[in-house]
């Protein structure tokens, strides 16, 4: 059974409807409708609040509903790597030239406008992208946070609530979407100076992130560990785990003397998602990305 067709079942057990879960998960009766018809893929668990509320309403345990989840995902991945859609400006190209430092705009248009969607209108679309996304990130269950956007723009609340699980959720290699609801109000400016190849990113709040070019020095890669191979092929405990946070799972290193186990990297995957491990996120005006 698949993830549409287990809430569809349990919406009629209780006498619930479309509207019903809508309303009880604080999104629009669309994005619902949009699920139970596999018109788009449920979001990851770790990214939204929103399988604590179904469990709720539902009287489902959150953990079959990750686990439903997860196999979407990994049924998607399969498909995306067949092949992906090639990359669109979409209807953000507009909106990304007015952001530029007035100075640089002409140039940049020129740029732009010289390739459908050029190398570096790409670099300067998705470098926005993620920061916007990472500002997402930090606030995606600070309900405030979100009602302050919507009411930035023309979205509601529950609007914004599906917005955000789209951008969220969204693949920054596939085709770009629509973010001008976040972009708009959380990006003040940038500026590319074509001679550094730097890209400064000014925020509405005032804190600028400067991106460009840096020395890193090159690993030997490593055999992988025997205990992450074990977590990653066991589902019930590497359920929903994104390629992020695989990618800092396999990146850790260990000294000589004992193995990690598939029940550490579980522990750590857990510890990755509690918000409690971590400190505000403090951004400074220096070279990183």
């Amino acid at each position: 059974m698949d993830f549409a067709l287990v809430i569809r079942k349990r919406l009629e057990e209780l006498g619930l409807d479309q509207r019903d879960l809508a309303n009880a998960l604080e999104v629009t009766e669309s994005y619902i409708s949009q699920l139970l018809g596999r018109k788009k893929i449920p979001p990851l668990p770790n990214r939204t609040d929103l399988y604590d509320k179904m469990s709720k309403v539902l009287g489902l345990p959150r953990e079959e509903l990750g686990r439903l989840v997860a196999l979407e995902h990994h049924q998607a991945l399969d498909q995306k790597w067949q092949g992906l859609p090639a990359a669109r400006f979409g209807p953000m190209r507009e909106l990304v030239l007015r952001k530029c430092r007035p100075a640089r705009q002409r140039q940049m248009r020129a740029i732009f406008e010289k390739q459908s969607f050029g190398e570096l209108e790409q670099l300067i679309t998705r470098t926005l992208i993620e920061v916007v996304r990472r500002e997402a990130r930090a606030h995606a269950r600070d309900n405030t946070w979100v009602r302050s956007i919507a009411s930035r723009g023309r979205n509601s609340y529950r609007e914004m609530r599906v917005r955000m699980i789209d951008l969220l959720d969204s693949d920054p290699r596939a085709s770009i979407g629509d973010f001008s609801a976040f972009l708009d109000p959380l990006i003040d400016s940038w500026d590319f100076d074509p001679d550094d190849f730097r890209l400064d990113v000014k925020l509405a709040n005032g804190l600028l992130r400067r991106f460009g070019f840096r020395e890193q020095q090159k690993e030997e890669p490593s055999a992988e560990e025997p205990g992450l191979r074990t977590f990653l092929r066991d589902s019930k405990l590497s359920s929903g785990a994104t390629a992020e946070e695989i990618e800092i799972l396999r990146g850790m290193r260990f000294p000589a003397g004992g193995r990690p186990t598939a029940l550490f990297y579980y522990r750590t995957l857990q510890s990755l998602r509690d918000p409690l491990h971590f400190s505000p996120e403090r951004r400074q005006s220096k070279r990183g990305g």
